[in-house]
């Protein structure tokens, strides 16, 4: 039995352009570049300009309409019958002198812009839903440096590439060189080799139909471990710096550190010197020697050099601060303010088909396709200047929240402020607090700093404030700093240590905020 049911809902739906400015205000300026691109590209209504620009043209235009009122008929001088220049340059027969077709006048931009939107096909337009690609520009923080590419590192050859080269020039038969770019292709990023040499050889046997034994593979990855860099190849971390330790000179220093690595691996990784010492029976120098050496060493042999994986990463600061006679100037990223306008050859043609008297089925299928487009331009600028908007209302809230530290620099200025003190400062939402904060940078006189950076929770001390989590991590990064290296300071010291200082802290929250900070624990710090 089918029954009909009525029922009253209230719900709220974000509107498409709630939608795009909250897209837009949370990527950063490398990102929001390329988004304009792609935005440029697929909206043929808009362009880049500002509307100056187009108030520049206008006149333009007027000026060349009065110009054509003036000389409205060139011809009329020529065809004066008292005029004496034929006379004056009649010195040869017609056909060699050139002819001057003065009838093919240049016309004005503005009878140009008409025609050339009368003869628009827009139905090459109505279905054109693919965006095309789009290739991102170099960064920089004016137009003199707009053509100026962004240093990269050298990534020309990959480590892998790299390796291959180095097996062309070794003595292999075809089966091992095949061995070989199997295995070079089983190394990681940083450079080791950890599947079994057995599950290299089913790879080998079902991939490539070469039946190939664990020592045969294994006297191939010998060669490969020759090559550059120095411990390649390695297994485990063991064996790389073993092999590192062989192509250096076979000095004293050497043998005890290769002695070390083969005989006291475990005690070296938990920095049990003293076991060490006593197992090898060596001085305090020879031991001091051993182990400067070995900590020269590269654990991670793929992710250095010119052979390496990744590119380097370069930080876009989305904010300018400077501090300029106790006065903080905040401007944004040029980046982040680009001239976008409406183009104006798309409005006149919305107009010129608007006040058209015959309307058909195609005509208005172009009107809508032209106000859509116009549309969507609008309130792509509108999203982009409602994100700067926002931008700047966040990061000057910030400003003044953290001004001592913008002033001096100094960390512990900095106060305890989490999402909510900047929201109700601003009369925003949290989460758009956080949508600013995130992959957002500002550049201060004292280095580039993340958004993120200035949010802290607060810490209690005996003088009844919160202090900044920030500044406490500050202050034991200090101590830890100038601890006795061959007596490295507890957690339980820590945290006495920061109670004495007036911070209420606990054990937990010391040997959370190392951990943060990447320090090891105190086992792990001993030096000799």
């Amino acid at each position: 039995m089918q029954r009909l049911d009525m029922k009253q809902l209230l719900s709220q739906k974000l509107s498409p352009q709630q939608i795009q400015f909250i897209k837009l205000l949370q990527i950063p300026t490398v990102e929001l570049e390329a988004r304009i691109k792609e935005e440029l590209e697929a909206n043929p209504a808009l362009e880049e300009g500002d509307d100056q620009e187009e108030e520049f043209e206008e006149q333009e235009r007027d000026d060349s309409d009065d110009a054509e009122d003036d000389f409205d008929d060139p011809d009329a001088e020529f065809d004066n019958p008292d005029n004496t220049l034929d006379e004056d340059f009649d010195s040869g027969p017609a056909d060699e002198q050139p002819e001057l077709d003065l009838s093919a006048k240049e016309e004005p931009a503005e009878i140009k812009e008409s025609e050339s939107a009368d003869d628009l096909d827009l139905s090459d337009y109505l279905h054109d839903d693919e965006i095309a690609g789009y290739k991102m520009q170099g960064d920089g923080p004016g137009e003199d440096e707009d053509d100026r590419e962004m240093p990269l590192a050298d990534t020309s050859g990959s480590l892998v590439d790299n390796l291959l080269d180095q097996l062309g020039f070794a003595s292999l038969d075809e089966q091992q060189e095949a061995i070989g770019r199997q295995l070079i292709g089983s190394i990681d990023g940083d450079g080791y080799i950890r599947r079994d040499l057995s599950a290299i050889a089913n790879d080998l046997a079902f991939s490539q139909n070469i039946e190939a034994t664990v020592p045969e593979i294994e006297s191939v990855l010998h060669v490969i471990q020759t090559f550059d860099p120095a411990g390649i190849g390695a297994r485990d971390l063991q064996e790389c710096l073993l092999l590192q330790l062989e192509r250096r000179p076979q000095d004293e220093a050497t043998e005890h550190a290769e002695q070390i690595l083969n005989e006291t691996f475990d005690e070296f990784t938990k920095k049990h010197y003293q076991r060490i010492q006593q197992k090898l029976d060596l001085e305090d120098d020879e031991l001091k020697d051993a182990i400067a050496l070995i900590l020269k060493l590269n654990p991670k042999p793929g992710g250095t050099g010119p052979v390496g994986m990744g590119k380097v990463q370069y930080i876009i600061p989305d904010f300018l601060l400077t501090h300029d006679n106790g006065q903080f100037n905040l401007t944004l990223n040029t980046r982040n303010a680009p001239d976008l306008r409406v183009s104006p050859a798309y409005t006149e043609m919305f107009q010129a088909y608007d006040k058209a008297s015959k309307k058909d089925k195609k005509m208005k299928e172009a009107v809508t396709f032209v106000k859509q487009k116009l549309d969507s331009a609008k309130w792509f600028i509108d999203a982009i200047r409602q994100r700067q908007n926002t931008l700047l209302r966040t990061m000057d809230a910030i400003v003044r929240y953290q001004r001592e530290f913008f002033a001096e620099g100094d960390e512990s200025k900095l106060r305890p402020m989490i999402l909510k003190d900047i929201a109700q400062e601003i009369g925003m939402d949290i989460s758009t607090v956080s949508r600013v904060a995130n992959s957002k940078a500002v550049q201060t006189e004292f280095g580039i700093y993340p958004l993120k950076y200035f949010f802290s929770e607060g810490i209690a001390t005996d003088s009844g404030e919160d202090a900044s989590s920030r500044e406490v991590k500050h202050i034991l990064k200090e101590i830890i700093e100038g601890e006795q290296k061959n007596r490295p300071l507890s957690d339980d010291k820590l945290e006495k240590m920061l109670n004495a200082r007036g911070y209420n802290i606990a054990r937990r929250t010391v040997a959370k905020y190392r951990e943060q900070l990447n320090i090891p624990v105190a086992r792990l710090r001993k030096e000799l």
